[in-house]
């Protein structure tokens, strides 16, 4: 039975279940977010992620469960007017200005006349696009057409931003420039729930963390603590062989204490005692006859955390 909303809860997901036949896209997902906060949702492909987007923004109903925003349903009007979403994909028309572009959304979302041209001029100041209003979309980098296919989703001033892989595509400078206007959004108290396959970007942005596999949440917390309930004291130990094991082998390894991953040559496994038993385990595993390429420890981090709760590998 997932807990009762708290009063600060901008965002509340309890129960969700979405099936597409007689798969379940989603299969009890429960998720909270609040005002003010970058939430990262990460998982692997065929997770349920873009599902849950999609039903929180209004585009998916769900076969059970609920959704609210701000006490609200997405279903309702009035509800997605609160919601902003960008997609991975440049939803933008190339051929027309960034000006235009923004007047188009502007009107798209419902504003004005004045409130139009106010958050038009107030989108191009923050997104320090404002020299370049009058250029097509087209002859813009790829970082500034990312900026300014998030500011076409918070023209009308959201309380929850979705984004969807946002930087995706982009160099280390471009990436850096949409974090820093990511970070102006949540500074401004707004709410932003972001997908990426990214984990150092995650680990950069994110004020708490969801982990989602099999259509469900598997955990949902900061990064420390979810590191602390995790592993506590232990380190991450990596296993890298340099081929598939054999079944024995595949034995040897779970008797040794390591577990499997989606990728047959990655086995993950804890160490309490720390860098000395290392050898001891090295020692094991070539007695066992396992082909090692690799075997080391390490701090556990977001990376170890996502194997631990989704059994897979990271995406690189």
């Amino acid at each position: 039975m997932p807990a009762p909303p708290l009063a600060e809860d901008l965002v509340v997901v309890q129960s969700a279940v979405r099936r597409f036949g007689s798969r379940a896209a989603l299969s009890g997902a429960a998720l909270r977010a609040c005002r003010g906060e970058i939430l990262v949702l990460l998982g692997p492909n065929g997770a349920g992620k873009t599902t849950l987007l999609r039903a929180l923004c209004g585009r998916t109903r769900l076969d059970s469960g609920s959704i609210r925003i701000a006490g609200g349903d997405p279903l309702d009007a009035a509800v997605r007017r609160r919601i902003g979403f960008v997609p991975q994909s440049i939803a933008l028309w190339t051929q027309l200005s960034v000006r235009h572009n923004l007047e188009l959304f502007g009107r798209l979302a419902g504003l004005g006349h004045a409130q139009l041209a106010a958050a038009v001029a107030d989108t191009l100041d923050w997104t320090g696009l404002a020299a370049r209003a009058g250029d097509t979309v087209a002859a813009l980098s790829g970082g500034m057409q990312r900026r300014i296919n998030i500011a076409a989703g918070t023209l009308h001033r959201p309380d929850l931003l979705l984004l969807d892989e946002p930087t995706v595509g982009l160099d280390p400078v471009a990436r850096s420039e949409v974090h820093q206007v990511l970070d102006r959004l949540r500074r401004a108290g707004m709410c932003l729930i972001m997908t990426t396959h990214d984990l150092v970007e995650a680990e950069a942005l994110a004020d708490r963390v969801a982990l989602m596999s099999a259509g469900a949440i598997r955990a949902e917390d900061s990064l420390v603590q979810l590191i602390g309930r995790l592993f506590g004291s232990d380190q991450e130990v990596v296993l890298m062989l340099a081929a598939e094991p054999a079944p024995a082998i595949r034995d040897a390894l779970r008797a040794a204490r390591l577990s499997p991953t989606n990728e047959a040559q990655v086995w993950i496994g804890r160490l309490s005692s720390g860098l000395e038993s290392l050898p001891a385990l090295r020692a094991q595993l070539i007695s066992a006859g396992a082909d090692i390429a690799e075997l080391r420890i390490r701090q556990p981090g977001l990376h170890g955390v996502y194997i631990e709760l989704t059994g897979q590998v990271p995406p690189r």
